[in-house]
């Protein structure tokens, strides 16, 4: 039996049991990073439901549900994604220009400029 609040409908939040869950710490840094993110939201969440939280903890959360947050994650993730290409491209020009140096040299073999023994690098 719950402790009423005097006002119809409502619960009182802090006659309700506590939930403790027992996980073992994260084995990377991430998932115990991960771990404390959640228990950090449970908590925004109890005080948000209790009416306690603070203006940081209620801006916070309504920054995240604007559209210029979604624009920003979007916009880093695309980011990345050229970040990637970039390095992709850069690898692929240091093949290409070793596969022309060894067209080269072996032109060079050829032309007998070159010996196939004295090879530069």
């Amino acid at each position: 039996m719950t402790k009423s609040t005097g006002k119809p409908g409502k619960r009182n939040l802090d006659d309700e049991p506590k939930i403790k869950r027992h996980r073992a710490p994260g084995r990377t840094v991430e998932s115990r990073e991960n771990q404390l993110i959640s228990l950090a939201i449970d908590v925004a969440e109890r005080q948000m439901l209790k009416g306690t939280a603070s203006s940081q903890v209620i801006t916070h959360f309504l920054k995240l549900a604007t559209t210029r947050e979604e624009l920003e994650k979007q916009k880093l993730v695309k980011e990345n994604l050229l970040l990637q290409a970039k390095t992709e491209a850069l690898q692929s020009q240091k093949k290409i220009e070793e596969l022309y140096a060894d067209a080269l040299s072996a032109m060079k073999v050829y032309k007998g400029e070159e010996s196939p023994d004295n090879e530069r690098d």
